[in-house]
């Protein structure tokens, strides 16, 4: 199984950029999704390097409603 994220090394290779403020320049003007660590760093997910749709997660669970009674007018 692959890393979920690419390592710094693919980020350099990706964006022909070491410098951090410059990879995030270089991966927005991409369009591809990223987000920025703690210290700074851009991290991206395989799958947006990848080209494929990354499935989400619902963010609230919610409890099926069976039988519920809709009220009539």
């Amino acid at each position: 199984m692959s890393a979920v994220f690419l390592e710094e090394s693919e980020i350099v290779v990706l964006t022909g950029r070491k410098i951090k403020s410059k990879q995030i320049e270089a991966l927005r003007k991409m369009g591809l999704p990223f987000f920025v660590n703690a210290v700074g760093k851009p991290i991206v997910t395989r799958s947006a390097a990848e080209g494929r749709k990354e499935q989400q997660m619902p963010t609230k669970w919610e409890m099926p409603r069976h039988g519920s009674k809709a009220k009539q007018a």
